[in-house]
């Protein structure tokens, strides 16, 4: 097979690379990114490329599968910017999946893709996926989804897969997720062992977790086997602001909702970080997932504990990790956080 990965150097795009490396099935790998990585991979060609521009059809040419995992989390404060790289980014990539007769398109969805739902029992694939519309995140992940429900109806001879993922972390991309959410603000000395001095304890905050070495795994299968349609993907346990705290040994302090929802929003407005507040507010909405269908037809089993990974991402922060990508450079120290200082906190890609 021939395998394109477009979004092929972030947290995902590099585990699914590896993942499809070292599968014998896949015999060539075509990795798209807007900035070509010092990373190189087996049997990995690399195609600098933006889905807003670029064409894309003569990269997917010959192509057996292709493997749509670019998104654009900033700038958040300029929310036309990502739609156009997301959304119409993703419009793009499907048109020229059609227009080069690739026979399989597997698409990065989110759980950020569903509608509000429950806290107290799991929901499966058919759960409606119209987003929250507080979050820029929820509602372009919502919108590619009638965008893929159209795709699907207009190309019926084209196998299409939809991955729904919790939160994925791993090591190496914990310093671009404390770029993207956390910002220039949070001190790598503070991730250890009691140092945090507590865990906000959210009502509503439960959150399913994967290890990106698991999501390529799953995303692996999804390529090589003739599986469609919609996957959950999350490891256990679901984990609350208890589970946290016990992993940074420190203890929960109970905060309201409104309370919590009214700091984010202060710091968001002060430029202090680069998250926008609708994310948390995302965050308490979403329902929690089943991850049956995964297991018993993609034939997806985690290897990672949700424990494991979150304590993979803390490992990660400590050490201001990463890799020789753009997305993912490690941590540039202080003259580093100078420059995403300037970067505006959330204004600019």
């Amino acid at each position: 097979m021939r395998v394109v990965v477009v979004g092929a150097t972030g947290n995902v795009g590099t585990s699914v690379v590896r993942a499809l490396a070292a599968d014998d099935d896949v015999t060539s790998i075509v990795g798209v990114a807007r900035r070509l990585p010092g990373w190189r991979a087996e049997r990995t060609e690399w195609h600098q490329a933006d889905v807003a521009t670029a064409d894309l059809t003569r990269i997917f040419d010959g192509a057996d599968a292709v493997v749509h995992l670019a998104w654009l989390f900033q700038p958040t404060r300029d929310p036309a910017i990502t739609w156009r790289a997301n959304v119409l980014g993703s419009m793009r990539v499907f048109r020229a999946a059609a227009e080069a007769g690739v026979p399989a398109l597997v698409h990065a969805s989110s759980v950020g893709a569903y509608s509000p739902g429950p806290k107290d029992r799991p929901v499966d694939e058919s759960w409606p996926t119209h987003g929250w519309p507080g979050a820029a995140y929820g509602r372009e992940k919502a919108y590619v989804e009638r965008v893929l429900d159209v795709f699907e109806h207009d190309h019926p001879n084209i196998r299409v897969v939809r991955m729904r993922p919790g939160f994925i972390f791993q090591r190496v991309a914990a310093t671009e997720q404390r770029r993207l959410f956390g910002g220039p603000l949070v001190p790598r000395r503070m991730i250890k062992a009691g140092r945090v001095p507590f865990v906000p304890d959210i009502p509503g905050l439960r959150l399913q977790v994967l290890h990106a070495e698991d999501a390529a795994q799953a995303y692996r299968l999804a390529v090589t086997r003739p599986v469609h349609g919609a996957f959950n993907l999350a490891a256990e346990p679901v984990l609350d602001p208890g589970d946290l705290a016990e992993l940074l040994g420190t203890r929960t302090v109970r905060v309201p909702p409104k309370l919590a929802m009214a700091a984010v929003s202060a710091a968001w407005n002060l430029r202090l970080v680069p998250a926008s507040p609708g994310l948390l507010e995302m965050a308490l909405r979403i329902p929690l997932m089943r991850t049956d269908r995964a297991r018993d037809v993609l034939g997806w089993t985690p290897g990672h504990s949700s424990s494991e990974a979150m304590r993979a991402l803390f490992e990660g922060l400590r050490e201001g990790a990463g890799m020789d990508t753009a997305p993912l450079a490690p941590d540039g120290g202080p003259a580093g956080r100078v420059r995403e200082m300037a970067s505006g906190m959330g204004r600019r890609p």
